[in-house]
């Protein structure tokens, strides 16, 4: 994880990712949603010295964890010389602070875990001024939430008055630096807005790519429009919208965007700075929601993209499409679990044969 700022060292803290399977999560394999942790940490570059999963019934409002686990924690950080812990689940500023305190470590939550990763992974003018504004507002929680040591008088020769705390410029210059952003997103915002009225004056049909993080949905892009759109096994390897033209046995069907992976658990900041970038899903014509199929919560992670379709308030119509039909032993065994999402169709995105049924499905769509 990143140390405080102005802090610079080449050597990696010992780190400790501790998993935790909180009462609220409905994930059907926690062993795949553990795996799904340390695959964010090794995303954002951590090197894991330690794992520690458990389980809590309830969440303790202080430390999120009862204290009889935080002296197992301890007793671990103490013997293996731990110096930071990274939990898989987002925490408040007060839970982050007791257990920084009770554990003499740094603490970093799943918030903080991905914020880091999409501002490694955005590559755009715009992708960078989205991830930035999360980051900040993220900050500007934490400093919000300090205590009163944060709050103490700075000095200044012969001032008059209470002057203004640490912890009040902090925040006005956060909050300054967050207008100007969210002014240059507006005039981004713009630009986009003049070129989707171009498109709908022409009656361009739009197809935008949807789905978890890491379904394939690059992949799927590259083989339909024969582009090179990085496209990694790696959760967030691509932040930023990319928009081609689709063609479909030489017939132009319209234009094909890939957007930003989902997750669960997404920080609302992300959520509220991509808006901009999303809203585009609400003009889209088609949605194709791309499903690792071989992954096994694959329920759960359409549960998680419809969620975040429904709080940006997108009501397209979509087909699902299962992609990675190559690793499935036994496709036979889901064809029950698979009727209740339709219409779909299931490929293998990596070869032009096995994307197949979803180029005949498209070949096929017309625009409403």
């Amino acid at each position: 994880m990143t140390k405080p700022q102005h802090f610079e060292t080449h050597q990696y803290p010992k780190t400790l990712l501790l998993a935790i399977e909180a009462p609220y999560n409905q994930t059907k394999d926690i062993n795949s949603y553990f795996e799904e942790f340390k695959n964010l940490a090794k995303a954002n570059g951590v090197k894991i010295d330690e794992f520690f999963s458990l389980k809590i019934r309830e969440i303790d409002p202080t430390t999120f964890i009862t204290k009889g686990k935080l002296e197992e924690i301890r007793e671990i950080c103490e013997k293996n010389e731990i110096e930071q812990i990274i939990v898989s689940e987002p925490l408040t500023v007060k839970q982050e602070r007791n257990l920084a305190d009770f554990l003499d470590r740094e603490v970093f939550d799943r918030t903080q875990l991905i914020l880091e990763i999409f501002e490694k992974s955005a590559h755009t003018n715009e992708g960078k001024t989205q991830v930035e504004i999360a980051m900040l507002q993220h900050r500007k929680a934490r400093v919000a939430g300090k205590g009163v040591f944060y709050g103490q008088q700075l000095g200044a020769i012969n001032a008059k008055g209470p002057g203004e705390t640490a912890k009040e410029r902090e925040l006005r210059t956060l909050e300054n630096r967050i207008h100007k952003l969210r002014q240059k997103i507006e005039q981004l915002q713009k630009t986009r807005e003049t070129q989707r009225k171009s498109r709908l004056t022409k009656n361009i049909p739009l197809i935008c790519l949807v789905g978890y993080t890491n379904a394939g949905k690059s992949t799927i892009l590259n083989t339909l429009t024969k582009s090179n759109v990085l496209a990694e096994d790696k959760l967030f390897a691509t932040l930023d919208t990319t928009t081609r033209e689709l063609y479909i046995n030489s017939k132009k069907k319209g234009v094909i965007s890939d957007t930003v992976g989902f997750i669960q658990m997404l920080p609302p900041n992300l959520i509220e700075a991509f808006k901009s970038t999303l809203s585009e899903l609400q003009y889209a014509d088609l949605l194709l929601h791309v499903i690792d199929l071989s992954d096994k919560n694959w329920e759960s992670q359409i549960r998680v993209v419809h969620e975040i379709l429904e709080e940006l308030q997108v009501d397209t119509p979509m087909l699902y499409v299962f992609n990675k039909i190559d690793k499935v032993l036994n496709i036979q065994d889901l064809e029950y679990q698979l009727r209740k999402f339709k219409p779909n169709v299931l490929i293998s995105a990596t070869t032009i044969e096995g994307i197949q049924p979803l180029s005949d499905y498209l070949d096929q769509w017309e625009k409403n």
